[in-house]
């Protein structure tokens, strides 16, 4: 269970209806409001760097609010003094740390702001690195009168549960924000968001289930883990009471990005989220007692397209040489003789140096339990590149690991304008499909936006349900056979086995004959009117 009930049922305090005056905020005004916050530091800072101020200052605000809720509502029960129901609260603020006492700030904002986050992670080790990831004292970046605008913007609204339309709101409206940056920052923002629609449809292939441990070993934000869940919450035990039946994982190598999505487990209510820092390739952190990968049922994941120079270890001291000028350069080097993975996971191959696919795939399945199921989304070369990977692609399907893959829409990702596909793998394949894998085409499947595609629920909800039939369908699906597969060099290119070309009409040659006798006599029939009009006029 990783519910954290300070953040998502902190009890109401008995107030008087007639004292409550504020409406309740939903999730539309909520939205504008916080957006609203961004077009506050424009000009101040990099638009791509706006989340982590903004971030910062919600969870801030959130956490006050929801202290002081629950301080009320504890001496409204049990008849005790402020002081005495502060130390009672499950998620304590610490004095320096109090919004009454950060708003009050006049001068030097950013260092008032700094001393209350380190406060708050002083007092809640949960937190620890998470709040003070952001330097809010840099003048040069963020003056006093900017900061005193963001605050008394941010003091406009109550997030107390009691005045949210529901407690999950606010968790709705960071998601919201989290693509909206993407959207305001484009590549740099779209590094750690993974559009609504792709992970819905990554969740619904692999299909979690109550009590899963679901891991991503690049999560980014957080978002395919907080989607897994909502999804566990609607299956069969996927609830125990209010909370979700559900153990998260994730490991994030980008600092900023870790702390956005601590942040956003906190403001989704998942407290015992186990999210990591780190580079997963090099130094995977969820381990046992035996130093030994742990397992898990789910493992999904969006890694960083391509990425290159992925084994930190090689490219430390690289060699160098002399070119036929007489200048040094750096001699790349053999990811074949010099990658050496302790955790014996690159098992099916060495994937090059410019292309990491293959190595967190390869990843992914170490860390799969014997039953569990995997989907990853990769970019398209990874279904027919040679070289190395197109080894490593011949090894996973003699093993049948290789469930199915989906073919998706071009430009639906904010980093890239190339089209990717959905691995989904098993190391336990259902009868029925071993021995096959299951190609899709979902490239039509799409609206289509004005910078990016979007993959809609109408369109996710015809993928699965094609997917789960399993039946091939003229066009979109196919069960490929293993051996037709390798009689294609293990290339999984879906034109290969999809042919979505339309056959040329036949030409019904007498019929356009015909066509073309009835213009020819309409034409002469023209002409002749045309003669008679022109003798009239004498011409």
């Amino acid at each position: 269970m990783s519910q954290l009930d300070f953040f998502a049922s902190a009890p109401a305090p008995a107030i008087p209806k007639s004292a409550t005056t504020v409406p309740q905020l939903d999730l539309k005004t909520l939205e504008s409001w916080l957006w609203d916050s961004a077009n506050i530091l424009r000009g101040s800072i990099d638009s791509s760097d706006f989340k982590n101020y903004i971030f910062g200052l919600l969870f801030l605000k959130r956490a006050n609010d929801v202290f002081e809720e629950e301080v009320d509502a504890i001496v409204a029960r049990d008849g005790v003094s402020r002081e005495d129901a502060e130390e009672d609260t499950y998620f304590h603020i610490p004095a320096e740390a109090r919004w009454v006492t950060v708003k009050k700030a006049t001068e030097n904002i950013g260092v008032v702001l700094d001393k209350a986050f380190a406060a708050i992670e002083r007092d809640n080790t949960q937190l620890e690195g998470v709040m003070t990831a952001t330097k809010f004292g840099d003048k040069e970046k963020l003056s006093d009168h900017t900061l005193q605008r963001l605050l008394s913007h941010f003091n406009r609204h109550s997030l107390r549960n009691a005045d949210l339309y529901t407690p999950d709101l606010l968790g709705d409206a960071y998601e919201y924000l989290i693509k909206q940056f993407a959207d305001d920052a484009g590549k740099k923002g779209g590094e750690f968001y993974t559009p609504r629609g792709v992970v819905k449809l990554v969740v619904g292939l692999i299909k979690p289930e109550a009590k899963n441990r679901v891991y991503d070993p690049t999560c980014g934000s957080g978002g395919m883990l907080i989607e897994a869940a909502r999804y566990i919450a609607q299956q069969p035990g996927g609830k125990v009471g209010n909370n979700i039946n559900v153990s998260l994982y994730g490991q994030e190598k980008n600092l900023g990005t870790w702390a956005i999505a601590k942040l956003n487990m906190l403001l989704h209510n998942f407290d015992s989220a186990d999210l990591r820092k780190g580079d997963t390739l090099v130094s995977p952190q969820h381990k046992n007692g035996d130093n030994e990968l742990m397992l898990f049922d789910r493992v999904i994941a969006n890694p960083p397209f391509s990425q290159d120079r992925w084994w930190t270890p090689a490219e430390v001291s690289q060699e160098k040489k002399l070119d036929k000028h007489g200048k040094e350069k750096e001699v790349a080097p053999n990811y074949a003789s010099v990658v050496v993975d302790n955790f014996g996971r690159l098992h099916y191959g060495i994937p090059p140096r410019g292309y990491a696919d293959m190595a967190f795939l390869q990843h992914m399945l170490a860390v799969l339990k014997q039953d569990g199921r995997m989907g990853v989304v990769l970019p398209h070369g990874t279904l027919f590149r040679g070289g190395a990977e197109g080894s490593i692609r011949q090894k996973l399907l003699e093993a049948d690991l290789v469930e199915g893959i989906v073919g998706l829409p071009s430009a639906l990702f904010y980093n890239t304008g190339i089209p990717a596909a959905i691995w989904v793998l098993a190391k336990t394949k259902a009868p029925a499909r071993r021995g096959n894998v299951l190609l899709l085409d979902a490239s039509q499947e799409f609206k289509e936006g004005k910078n990016q595609n979007e993959l809609e629920d109408r369109h996710v909800e015809r993928v699965l349900a094609a997917y789960n039939a399993g039946q091939d369908e003229d066009k979109y699906l196919r069960v490929v056979p293993l051996a037709e597969i390798k009689a294609n060099d293990y290339n999984l290119n879906i034109s290969r086995y999809i042919d979505r070309s339309t056959a040329a009409a036949a030409i019904d040659l007498p019929t356009v004959h015909a066509a073309l006798r009835e213009l020819e006599a309409k034409e002469a029939e023209i002409d002749e009117k045309l003669e008679r009009l022109l003798e009239e006029i004498g011409i």
